[in-house]
């Protein structure tokens, strides 16, 4: 998905016995969380116009990460760096890092709506490799969402759709890597805190990013409309993630899933406020099949019965 949405996906449902039933609430919290992490891929794509993507990165990361050690860290500071695989967890924080990066590139040379609905390609082919890699089972809605999926990719990147090249390769290449993320996700999903993957991601972007950050600055100095934004890709992304997992405390799964594509729709709006762009027809319909594919997903998952022990929660 896009770097934040991505990010928060929880691993796994909570248990029934600790979701509370207030199910508008849960759909108003996600919802709310779906609109801010578009508002993030907009903030992105506005400061990529003068600024690297290792620089946007890294202070989207510094601010996550100094939030989370400032709110959390005088209560739960052991819960964020307590692990149990922590050579997996950085693994799986360091394709973050990738994905952010390939995201970035591909903001730069193509609208957002069309980049994030691209993105949202990378759960269907979670659902394919669910099997051959982690032992689960597909079904036929698992295959037709695939198909559907794949089919309205390619009304999104058909030739002629004036789509960069360089930029479908380059979300493409960030779909192969959020998916490796998912697949990670859901195997630590068993051993690990939601809470401590969220900080690790924080922490390795943090400092991945500010490694290479010597080689990307510009010299220009950002006027005040810059500077919030820059701040606010830290706060959207931090309180995004805490509406989403707040979320499925309130509501099931099977009620929340189809609540995750109105990212596409927000999207959509923003690229158009914003940046003055309104996709094509066609390009409008390729987005309108991925969303469906992803909610046939999504839906699936979520009835599916848990053949395994519950994971660690919060």
């Amino acid at each position: 998905m896009t770097t934040t949405i991505a990010a928060a996906e929880p691993e796994a449902p909570a248990p029934l016995s600790l979701i509370s039933s207030r199910p508008l609430l849960g759909v108003l919290l996600l919802a709310g969380a779906t609109l801010l992490f578009a508002c993030n891929d907009a903030a992105n794509k506005y400061l990529l116009t003068d600024y690297n993507v290792p620089l946007v990165a890294a202070v989207r990361y510094i601010v996550h990460a100094i939030l989370m050690l400032a709110i959390l860290g005088p209560r739960r500071g052991r819960e964020l760096v307590t692990t149990q695989r922590t050579g997996l967890v950085i693994v799986r924080a360091l394709c973050l890092v990738v994905a952010t990066l390939f995201f970035g590139l591909a903001l730069q040379r193509m609208p957002v709506a069309e980049t994030t609905s691209i993105v949202y390609l990378s759960p269907i082919l979670v659902v394919l490799l669910a099997r051959p890699l982690l032992g689960e089972s597909i079904g036929a809605v698992g295959w037709i969402a695939a198909v559907v999926g794949f089919a309205g990719m390619l009304l999104i990147v058909r030739p002629g759709g004036g789509l960069d090249p360089l930029g479908v390769g380059f979300v493409l290449c960030n779909v192969g890597v959020t998916v490796a993320y998912y697949l990670l996700s859901r195997v630590l999903a068993r051993s690990e805190r939601t809470l401590a993957l969220l900080f690790y991601s924080a922490l390795v972007g943090a400092i991945c990013f500010s490694i290479v950050l010597p080689w990307n600055l510009t010299g220009k100095a950002p006027d005040p409309i810059q500077i919030a934004l820059f701040l606010s890709l830290g706060v959207t992304a931090g309180l995004g993630h805490y509406f989403f997992t707040a979320a499925y405390r309130f509501a099931e799964a099977s009620v929340l899933a189809p609540v995750t594509y109105l990212h596409l729709l927000w999207a959509g709006l923003l690229g158009w406020l914003v940046f003055g762009h309104v996709p094509e027809g066609l390009t409008i319909i390729g987005m309108v099949v991925v969303a469906a594919s992803g909610v046939l997903v999504a839906m699936r998952t979520a009835w599916r019965k848990p053949a395994e022990p519950a994971p660690a929660v919060n």
